[in-house]
């Protein structure tokens, strides 16, 4: 089988690292996950999360599927997506809340563990975290990917043109 690989910066992915992400770019793609092709998530996630471009272009409006790997303690704040997510857990445990700020001892909040499935629909504000273990998933979708963080100050991106300045 041929693999054409794509490449595509982070920066394309909203927003500006440097690391290049790699994205399968054919009619049929086979994967182990040890052939994952991992870099660094882009600057709309917090630090520490990396991703691997499975198929599609998350920046471009095309159905796009990556996985995201978080380390252990790890939380994304409140935020909403202007197309839906879905997500399944593959490895670890992933606790997912509603809402406009992130309450880890919310009793409504949902922890999956692997074969978990959490659909987080257009525009509705979430958040997610993760505990004491790595953990990765497989988002996928319809691009282009976009965070709109509840409270703006929790949104990496900010604190990323702070820290430049």
């Amino acid at each position: 089988m041929r693999t054409i690989a794509s490449v595509i910066t982070a920066a394309a992915i909203l927003g500006g690292s440097l690391a290049t992400i790699t994205a399968q770019s054919h009619t049929q793609m086979l994967q182990s996950p040890q052939e994952a092709q991992w870099g660094p998530a882009p600057p709309l996630l917090p630090p520490g999360a990396q991703i691997a471009v499975l198929a599609g272009d998350p920046t471009k409006p095309v159905p796009y599927t990556v996985r995201l790997k978080f380390p252990a303690n790890y939380a994304i704040p409140a935020h909403s997506h202007p197309t839906d997510e879905h997500v399944i857990v593959v490895t670890g445990a992933i606790t997912f809340g509603m809402g406009d700020k992130l309450m880890k001892n919310d009793p409504a909040n949902k922890t999956l563990t692997p074969g978990g499935f959490a659909l987080a629909a257009a525009n509705m504000n979430h958040y997610a975290f993760t505990s004491g273990q790595e953990t990765t998933i497989v988002l996928y979708g319809q691009g282009p990917v976009e965070f709109k963080y509840v409270n703006p100050s929790d949104d990496p991106r900010q604190a990323r043109k702070s820290t430049s300045k």
